[in-house]
């Protein structure tokens, strides 16, 4: 990618075949380094004194001089650039690093606390040799298709060591920042290696892919998804393909890394196969010569990846689309979402020039926030794409970042928040793969093209015809205009409730036997996450009724998702109560069917903590179910084993 996409390759007679120019064979080219210093600057000028203990000219001996010149070397660089975007991931998080167990996004707490208890179900594989892809730890007895609902174990398994000594909670802290840092870095090594020579223009690229608004976004709730450190490696492998002397061995390659991949992300993992796909096309409909050299290694390679990567992936693939509790599409609520085209002009909510109230409606949520670049950006963007128009890469990025865009609006186009057409998702949206997508993240690739877009400018302007000081300073003026206003701050955090002493005192084990429930009041939902923030601080050691995940709406492997397992009479009552503080009167139908689910769920205890919000209300109702309560520490304990046990 660093020549000239439209400059022609000469080849002289005798000599070996050319390579064709950027795009698609170019990206696997190494980059030369040049060295740090000169020829020159490793010999000592004659009127130096010797270092090794030598005579000097007039007969005296010279004294050793040990100080030596630090010298940036390649590797030093990378260390220097590798720290830089770690301690910038430290600073976003910096927040919820003061008190990781004490500490939650802000506005939405419930995603945190269901990654938390993935995190403590790979504790639960790696120890006891507990099936990976399906658990009935919560939302028992139905369960929940792990496979389905993104268990990351491909992260959770390496970090048990962590989860074990210092809880899910750290671990969740932990895989925020190196998801964050890791990705730059990734990228930062991919670009300096494969795309541009110049090492501050791989910087800017890797900074804006790994701290972008929507990486930012989803930082304080999804670290599977900015968990994206495998995908610069995945496109240059792709890229590799394409003129690959050895396509088997590149293929296999290729299939390791979607592979592992598919664990932590299948939805980031389909985005970039795809982006692959849209840049790959868009070469060829500009260099249909390149067919005729690229077919065939890429065929054989991706043969061998699918043959491979299917091989692996299939039976988890089999559990998540026709195991237990299976799905088919997502749930009705999270289908549309869709991005404001204003959205793409607006500054992020966590960055400096951010704000939240300026932001509602042109996102679904702030959890979803995956454009978001700000009218300079967008607008320098766009002049980038018009100024290296000339090149065959730059006008394939383009149309890559272009139909990730349109994409990332979804079924309805709107301009602040005022719908204009009927955007080309809705014909998308019910084809088989593309129905568990959520079509805004599709504005997460666009921010990535926008980043490699950045570096390619940086490179270019050595070949401005302008002194090189008028160049330094253009260029940094732009890149200060572009990202100032996006850079990023620490993420919004605000207080949790801690998990009860009764918990993390193991005083619940005197109660709640392996094949019974622990039901936390209110009981677990979308809504009521606390619970599994409980079972997670034991590593799973209990099971809880309900819970925060999708399943088929109707309890039926096949059907449409949904966020929650089959309704809960019970669930909802309580819910309602925790939510409005009002009491209701109980009368022998409520008692007799709640009673009914209970013994449905095996529930062993009923806990409520006392320092719930509305805990008399609650309290005061559950009486009305089971009968009166006992003060355990910091609960309210129900033993209703008698009630629920058909041995009683």
């Amino acid at each position: 990618m660093r020549n000239d996409a439209d400059a022609a390759t000469a080849r002289a007679p005798g000599a070996a075949p050319s390579v064709e120019p950027a795009t698609v064979q170019a990206v696997a080219i190494d980059a030369t380094e040049a060295p740090a210093t000169g020829g020159g600057a490793d010999r000592q000028p004659p009127e130096t004194a010797p270092t090794d203990g030598t005579r000097g000219a007039d007969g005296v001996d010279a004294a050793p001089d040990r100080r030596r010149r630090f010298r940036w070397t390649p590797r030093r660089r990378d260390l220097a650039v590798f720290g830089g975007f770690l301690v910038t991931a430290l600073w976003v998080t910096s927040q919820i690093w003061m008190d990781p167990a004490g500490r939650v996004a802000s506005l939405y707490s419930s995603d945190p606390a269901q990654v938390q208890f993935f995190l403590a179900h790979s504790v639960r594989v790696v120890l006891h040799g507990e099936f990976p892809f399906f658990t009935e730890q919560f939302n028992y007895p139905d369960g929940v298709n792990l496979m389905a609902n993104t268990a990351i174990l491909a992260l959770g398994i390496p970090m048990v060591p962590v989860t074990l000594l210092f809880g899910p909670a750290v671990t969740f802290v932990l895989l925020v920042t190196l998801g964050l840092a890791g990705t730059a870095s990734a990228w930062y090594f991919v670009l300096s290696r494969h795309v541009v020579s110049n090492r501050f223009a791989a910087v800017v690229g890797g900074w804006f892919c790994g701290f972008s608004p929507a990486m930012l976004s989803h930082a304080s709730w999804h670290p599977n998804i900015i968990s994206q450190f495998l995908l610069p490696f995945i496109v240059w492998r792709v890229m590799v393909i394409t003129r690959s002397t050895r396509p088997y061995r590149d293929g296999a390659l290729l299939a390791l890394l979607v592979t592992v991949q598919a664990f932590i992300n299948e939805e980031i993992l389909l985005f970039t196969a795809m982006g692959c796909g849209v840049f790959l096309i868009a070469v060829l409909v500009q260099r249909p010569g390149l067919w005729s050299a690229a077919w065939r290694p890429l065929a054989k390679a991706l043969a061998t990846c699918t043959v491979i990567a299917g091989s692996l992936l299939a039976y988890p693939l089999y559990i998540q689309f026709a195991g237990p509790m299976a799905y088919h599409g997502l749930s009705d609520a999270v289908r549309d979402y869709g991005n404001d085209i204003a959205a793409y002009f607006a500054p992020g909510s966590p960055t400096i020039g951010g704000n939240q109230r300026a932001n509602v409606n042109l996102a679904p949520n702030y959890s979803e926030e995956n454009a978001f670049f700000g009218w300079s950006l967008a607008l320098i963007a766009v002049g980038i794409v018009l100024w290296l128009r000339r090149e065959v890469l730059v006008r394939a990025l383009a149309a890559t970042a272009a139909c990730y865009a349109i994409l990332s609006l979804g079924e309805r186009i709107s301009w602040w928040d005022r719908e204009l057409v009927v955007g080309p998702w809705e014909w998308l949206v019910r084809l088989p793969l593309l129905d568990a997508v959520v079509p805004t993240r599709f504005g997460m690739i666009t921010s990535v093209v926008v980043a490699i877009l950045l570096a390619l400018a940086i490179e270019r302007t050595s070949t401005l015809s302008m002194d090189r000081r008028t160049v330094r300073t253009l260029t940094a003026a732009g890149l200060v205009l572009a990202l100032l206003p996006i850079t990023p701050m620490p993420l919004p955090m605000t207080s949790r409730p801690p998990v009860p002493d009764f918990i993390t005192s193991d005083r619940w084990r005197a109660y709640v036997a392996p094949d019974q429930t622990l039901v936390p009041i209110p009981v677990p939902s979308m809504g009521n996450t606390h619970g599994m923030r409980w079972a997670a601080a034991t590593n799973l050691d209990f099971k809880i009724p309900g819970g925060y995940f999708l399943a088929p709406r109707n309890g039926n492997t096949g059907d449409p998702g949904r966020f929650g397992g089959r309704p809960s009479g019970i669930g909802k009552l309580l819910e309602e109560v925790a939510s409005t503080g009002r009491t209701p009167e109980l009368n022998d139908r409520q008692r007799r069917r709640s009673l009914d689910e209970l013994r449905y769920w095996r529930a062993a205890i009923l806990v409520l903590p006392v320092r719930q919000p509305h805990s008399e209300s609650l309290r005061q109702t559950v009486e009305q179910l089971v009968g009166p309560a006992r003060l355990e520490l910091d609960v309210w304990v129900w033993d209703v084993r008698s009630l629920t046990d058909p041995r009683a």
